[in-house]
C-alpha cells in the first residue's frame, strides 16, 4: 500500500530496478499519481523524473515532454525540492525533450527551436557551454534534410570542446559517425566510430546502437566480419525494445540486403508488437522502413505469397503487408516533410527502399535460420546446358566418360526433357532403352551420394535389366551389377567385421568379365572405375559406364567395364577393412592387399593409370584410420600426381579435401588450409555438386581455428552450418554452430557466441536435435549468459538442462548440472529454488560418490557462501559458514578416493572464502587465522599455489591493516610476499602488492 511517502519512495528504488518495458513504465506512471497526493514536491520531482526516463526507454516521446514541462515548472517554483543530481538531471534532459519532440510530426519546427532556445538560456544562466546546444541544434538540421543547414550545423558543433553537458562521448561519437554515412563517407564514418567498436568508449546503449547504424556501411565496405558480428550482438540487445524500433528495421534492412530474408522474417516474428508503436513516429518510420526493404526483395524474389508477421489480429502474405506498410510509412514520412518544409525524410525513405542488395550470395550468419515458407522450384543450373537434345545427350555421355562431375546438371536437363509431354526420342543417339537406362542409372548414382542405400540399389539393378535386355550393352549391365553387390559392402555401417556379405557374387562378377574379356571386344574405353569419395562411401558419379558411340556389344569400351568390375571389389576389400580398423585381420588385409594390386596391375597393363587414383584414395584410408598419416598422405599426393598427368583435373578437389583432413591429423593447419582452399576452388570450377561441400568448410573452419586464423574460422564454420541447413542436416549444423561459439568466445565475442547458440535452442527445431547434442548446446549457452552476466536467462537455461539430465543414467553429469543450476539461479536472486536445487546437487553427490564430482561441489558450496554474504551482509554469516563446513566435509571424505580433486587447492580456496566471510562480517581475529590457514594450504601446492597464496597474502595483510588497525604488521607480510613474488616470476602480482603497501605505509605516514 502506498500511503505514506517513505512507501511511494520504497515503490520507486524499487522500479528503478526493473528493466525498462511496459510493465516499468505503467508502474512510474501510477507512482506519479500516488506522489501527487502528499504535499512534497520532492517525492513528485523524483517521480516525474523517474517517469520521464521511463518514456524516454521505452520510446513514449509523445508523452515525455509533457512530464517535463511538469518538472521545469517544479523546478521554477520550488528549487529546495530538487537536490544537486536532480538539478543537473532538469538541464540534461533538455536533450531529451529535443529528441523527443523531433520524433512527432505535429510538433511545429518552430516550437522545437523554441525548446533549444530555452535550452540555450538555462545553460547561459548555470553556466555552462553551448557545446550541447550546438549538438541539438545539429539533429534538427539533419533530421530536416537541407544539406548546406546540416553541414553548417556541424560544424559549429565538432569545433566546440566538449563539456559537463555534453552528451556521453560514445553517444556523440555516433552521431558523428552517422552525419558521414549520410554524406556518403562511410569509410571516414567507420574511422569515427572504432572507439565505440573496440570498447574505448561505452554507455547503456553504446556499442550495440552504433552496430545497428554501421552494418550497411561495413557490408557496402566489405567488411562482412564485422558486420557479422554487428548484427549478432547488436540484434540481441535490440530485441524486443520499444525504445529501439529504428534500430530493429535497421537489422531487418540489414537481413534483406545481405541476403538473408528468412533472417530478417524472424526478426520481424520477433518483433511484432512494434508495429503498434504509437510514442515515437520516427522511430516507428524507421523501423516500417527497413522492413519495406525486406518485403520489397521478397516479392521481387517471388516470394509475395509466403506467410510473413506482421500487426496483430490479421494473417499477412508478404504482398498483403507491403502494401501496408509502404502507406503507413509514406503517410508518416509525408507528414514529417510537411513539418519540416523539406522532401528530406522522404527522400532518404525513397533511397533506402530502392538499395539493391550488396551481396551476390547470403553471408552465412552463424544462425540458425528458417526460410520462407513458399519458395519458386530453384532452376537447374543453366551453365553451359545446350538447347538442343542431340547435342546434350551427347555432351552428357562425353562428361560421364571421362568422369567429369559437371554431367549432373546436363542428366538432370535430359530427365525434364524426356519427362516433357510430347518428347520423341532422337534416333541419332541410338536405342531410347538406352537413354532410359542411363537416366535410371543416374538417379541410382544420385541415391548412393545421398546413402540411400536400397534406393540406389533399386535403381542400379532396374538399369542392369534395362542395359542386358533391350539396349544390348551387357558390359554395361556387369558394371551396374558389380555396383550392386559391392554397394551392400558399402552399406555395411554398423555391422560386425565377420558378418558382410559373401564374396561369391563379386567372384562370380569378375569371371563373367573375364570370359566377355576374354571373348572379344579388344576395345580400350575412357571411363572411370569407381573411386571413393570419402572413407566408406564410393565415388558413383566417376563409375558411370558411358560410352559415346554405337558399336555392338563386343566393341563397347570393354576395358573401362572390366576396370569397373575391378574397383568394385576394391571398394568392398576397402570396405571389409574399414570396418575391423585399426586392427585389421591379417586374411581381410591380405584381400584388401590383394584387389588393391589387381587395380594398379591392370590400369597399367592397359596403358590407364588415371584409373589407380581410387585405390590409392582406399589405401590412404585405411593408412590413416590406423594413424599413419604420413603414408596416407604420401599415397594422396601420388594419386594428385596421377590426376595432373592424366589431365582431368576433376578428381582432384576430393582428393585435396581427403589430404586435408590427413594434414589436419599431423597438426598441420597452414598445409591443411591450403589443401582444403584448393578442393572447394576446385569442386565449383568444375560443377561438382556432389561434393561434401559443407562438410569440407567445416573442416577449414577447425583448420583456421587451429593455425590461428580466428576470424577465418568464423567464416567457414558459419558457411559449413548453412550448407548443412540446405540438406536438411539439422545435428551436423548445430555441430557445426557449437564449434562456431566456441570460436566466437575465443576471438572475444561472447555475444556473438551466445546468439549463435540461442538461434539453436529458442525455436521448435531443437526438437529434431540428438538429446545430448542439444544438451551441450544449451551448457555452453547457460555459460554464455553467465559470462554476460544476463543471469535470469543463465539460470533458465540451467534449469531446463538439469531438467533433461535427470533422466539419463549418468548421476554424475546430473550432479554437476544441479550445481551450476543453484549457482545461477543464486545469481539471479532466486534464492528458494537455488537453495533447492543446491540440496539436490548435495544429495546427489552423498549418493554416487563418482570421481569428477567432489571438486565441482566444493566449488558451489564456496561460491553459494559469497553470494550469500553478498545479498544479505554480516546477516548471512551463519549460513555462509555451514556452506564452506559443508565444502570441507565432502574433501575430507573424498580423501583418497578422488584422483583428480587437488586437495591443497580445495582447502585453500575453502578457508580463504571462510576468511573473507568472516572479514564482511567484522569478525577480524577469526578472518585472519582462517586467512592464515589458506595460506598454508596453498604453500603445499608449491609453484602451482604461488598465485592463490599471493591473493590470500593480499587480503590478509588487508584484514590486518583495515580490520584489525595493525599496518605495520601488514607492511612486513607484504614486503615478504612481494619478494617471494619476483623470485617466483609472477610480477603481476608482485606489483598489485607493491601498490598495496605503498598505500599501507602513505597511509601510515599521514
Amino acid at each position: 500500500m502506498l500511503e505514506t511517502p517513505e512507501a511511494v519512495l520504497d515503490a520507486l528504488r524499487e522500479n528503478n530496478d526493473r528493466p525498462y518495458n511496459l510493465h516499468r513504465t505503467v508502474t512510474a506512471e501510477e507512482l506519479v499519481d500516488a506522489a501527487e497526493q502528499f504535499d512534497e514536491p520532492e517525492l513528485l520531482v523524483t517521480a516525474l523524473l523517474e517517469l520521464m526516463s521511463a518514456y524516454e526507454y521505452t520510446g513514449e516521446h509523445r508523452k515525455a515532454p509533457i512530464v517535463f514541462a511538469r518538472v521545469l515548472k517544479l523546478r521554477d517554483d520550488s528549487p529546495d525540492a530538487f537536490s544537486d543530481w536532480e538539478a543537473n538531471q532538469v538541464l540534461w534532459r533538455f536533450k531529451w525533450v529535443t529528441t523527443s519532440l523531433l520524433q512527432v510530426p505535429e510538433v511545429p519546427l518552430a516550437a522545437i527551436r523554441g525548446w533549444t532556445d530555452q535550452m540555450r538560456d538555462r545553460y547561459r544562466e548555470a553556466g555552462h557551454g553551448m557545446q550541447p546546444v550546438a549538438a541539438m541544434r545539429h539533429r534538427i538540421a539533419a533530421h530536416v534534410g537541407s544539406e548546406e543547414a546540416e553541414r553548417s550545423a556541424y560544424d559549429l558543433w565538432v569545433t566546440r570542446p566538449r563539456e559537463e553537458m555534453s552528451d556521453c562521448e560514445a553517444c556523440e561519437t555516433r552521431h558523428r559517425a552517422i552525419h558521414h554515412v549520410g554524406i556518403g563517407d562511410e569509410r571516414r564514418a567507420l574511422d569515427i566510430w572504432q572507439p565505440v567498436f573496440d570498447g574505448g568508449q561505452t554507455c547503456a546503449e553504446e556499442p550495440y546502437v552504433s552496430q545497428a547504424h554501421a552494418l550497411l556501411p561495413l557490408l557496402s565496405l566489405g567488411r562482412v566480419d564485422e558486420a557479422r558480428s554487428h548484427h549478432l550482438s547488436g540484434y540481441r540487445y535490440a530485441r524486443g525494445k520499444t525504445g529501439l524500433a529504428e534500430e530493429v528495421g535497421l537489422h531487418v534492412e540489414f537481413s534483406a540486403l545481405s541476403r538473408n530474408e528468412g533472417r530478417g522474417l524472424e526478426i520481424l516474428a520477433e518483433n511484432r508488437a512494434l508495429f503498434e508503436t504509437t510514442g515515437a513516429p520516427l522511430s516507428l518510420l524507421g523501423f516500417l522502413t527497413g522492413v519495406e526493404v525486406l518485403l520489397t526483395r521478397l516479392v521481387a524474389d517471388g516470394y509475395g505469397t509466403t506467410t510473413v508477421a506482421g500487426p496483430l489480429g490479421r494473417s499477412w502474405t508478404a504482398q498483403s503487408l507491403l502494401a501496408h506498410v509502404s502507406g503507413e510509412a509514406d503517410t508518416l514520412a509525408a507528414a514529417f516533410d510537411a513539418r519540416n518544409g523539406t522532401t528530406g525524410v522522404g527522400d532518404r525513405r525513397r533511397e533506402r527502399v530502392a538499395r539493391p542488395p550488396l551481396l551476390a550470395e547470403p553471408l552465412p550468419l552463424g544462425l540458425r535460420t528458417t526460410h520462407p515458407e513458399t519458395a519458386p522450384a530453384p532452376p537447374v543450373s543453366s551453365r553451359d546446358i545446350p538447347d538442343d537434345f542431340t547435342e546434350l545427350v551427347t555432351r552428357a555421355r562425353e562428361m560421364a566418360a571421362v568422369g567429369h562431375p559437371g554431367d549432373t546438371a546436363l542428366w538432370e536437363r535430359i530427365a525434364e526433357r524426356v519427362a516433357a509431354e510430347g518428347h520423341v526420342h532422337a534416333p541419332e543417339l541410338g536405342p531410347e532403352a538406352r537413354l532410359r537406362a542411363e537416366l535410371v542409372e543416374q538417379r541410382g548414382f544420385t541415391a548412393y551420394e545421398n546413402e540411400n542405400w536400397a534406393e540406389a540399389n533399386a535403381a542400379m539393378t532396374e538399369a542392369a535389366d534395362l542395359f542386358a535386355g533391350e539396349a544390348a550393352l551387357p558390359w554395361h549391365a556387369l558394371a551396374a551389377r558389380a555396383r550392386v553387390s559391392s554397394f551392400e559392402w558399402g552399406d555395411a555401417g554398423d555391422r560386425e567385421a565377420g558378418d558382410f556379405p559373401s564374396w561369391s557374387v563379386l567372384d562370380e562378377l569378375l569371371g563373367e568379365a573375364r570370359e566377355l574379356l576374354g571373348r572379344g571386344g579388344g576395345g580400350v574405353g575412357t571411363g572411370e572405375g569407381v573411386p571413393g569419395t570419402g572413407e566408406d562411401t564410393p565415388d558413383a558419379k566417376a563409375a558411370v559406364p558411358a560410352t559415346t558411340d554405337d558399336t555392338p556389344p563386343t566393341g563397347e569400351n570393354v576395358t573401362e567395364k572390366y576396370l569397373t568390375v575391378l574397383h568394385c571389389r576394391a571398394f568392398a576389400a576397402h570396405a571389409e577393412a574399414a570396418a575391423q580398423a585399426p586392427d585389421v585381420s591379417a586374411p581381410t588385409r591380405a584381400r584388401f592387399d590383394a584387389e588393391m594390386d589387381a587395380v594398379l596391375s591392370e590400369a597399367a597393363r592397359f596403358g590407364m593409370p588415371h584409373l589407380a587414383v581410387g585405390v590409392r584414395r582406399y589405401t590412404a584410408d585405411l593408412a590413416s584410420r590406423a594413424g599413419r598419416a604420413d603414408e596416407a598422405a604420401t599415397e594422396l599426393r601420388t594419386a594428385l600426381e596421377l590426376v595432373e598427368t592424366s589431365g582431368r583435373p576433376w578428381r582432384a578437389p576430393r582428393l585435396e579435401a581427403q589430404l586435408g583432413q590427413i594434414l589436419l591429423q599431423q597438426d598441420k593447419p597452414e598445409e591443411a588450409t591450403a589443401a582444403l582452399r584448393q578442393a572447394l576452388a576446385g569442386a565449383a570450377r568444375f560443377d561438382d555438386t556432389t561434393f561434401p561441400v559443407a562438410f569440407t568448410y567445416l573442416l577449414l573452419g577447425h583448420a583456421s581455428s587451429h593455425a590461428g586464423d580466428l576470424p577465418g574460422a568464423v567464416r567457414h564454420l558459419s558457411e559449413a552450418a548453412a550448407r548443412f541447413d540446405r540438406e536438411s542436416d539439422h545435428n551436423a549444423a548445430a555441430e557445426a554452430r557449437l564449434q562456431l561459439a566456441d570460436v566466437l568466445g575465443r576471438s572475444g565475442q561472447p555475444a556473438d557466441a551466445v546468439a549463435v547458440l540461442e538461434s539453436l535452442v529458442l525455436d521448435d527445431a531443437s526438437a529434431t536435435l540428438d538429446e545430448r547434442l542439444l544438451a551441450q548446446i544449451r551448457l555452453n549457452l547457460a555459460r554464455g549468459l553467465r559470462e554476460l552476466e544476463e543471469h535470469q536467462a543463465a539460470a533458465e537455461q540451467f534449469v531446463q538442462l538439469a531438467e533433461t539430465v535427470a533422466a539419463w543414467e549418468d548421476r554424475t553429469t546430473y550432479t554437476l548440472v544441479t550445481a551450476e543450476s543453484a549457482i545461477a539461479l543464486a545469481r539471479a536472486d532466486r534464492w528458494d529454488a537455488a537453495r533447492a536445487a543446491y540440496e539436490r546437487a548435495l544429495l546427489a553427490h552423498r549418493d554416487t560418490r563418482l570421481p569428477g564430482q567432489a571438486g565441482p561441489i566444493c566449488e558451489m558450496a564456496r561460491e553459494f557462501a559469497a553470494l550469500t554474504m553478498a545479498a544479505e551482509g554480516p546477516d548471512g554469516i551463519e549460513t555462509a559458514l555451514a556452506r564452506l563446513a559443508e565444502a570441507d566435509e565432502i574433501r575430507g571424505a573424498a580423501a583418497g578416493e578422488a584422483e583428480d580433486l587437488v586437495h591443497w587447492y580445495e582447502a585453500g580456496a575453502t578457508a580463504y572464502q571462510r576468511a573473507r566471510a568472516l572479514a564482511a562480517a567484522e569478525r577480524f581475529p577469526e578472518a585472519l587465522a582462517e586467512m592464515e590457514r589458506a595460506i598454508a594450504a596453498y604453500e603445499e601446492g608449491g609453484e602451482q599455489g604461488e598465485t592463490p597464496r599471493a591473493e590470500a597474502t593480499r587480503v590478509a595483510a588487508l584484514i590486518e591493516a583495515n580490520g584489525l588497525d595493525s599496518p605495520q604488521a601488514a607492511i612486513a607480510r607484504l614486503d615478504t610476499a612481494i619478494t617471494r613474488c619476483e623470485k617466483a616470476g609472477i610480477q603481476h602480482a608482485a606489483q598489485i602488492l607493491s601498490a598495496l603497501r605503498t598505500d599501507f605505509a602513505t597511509r601510515r605516514e599521514d
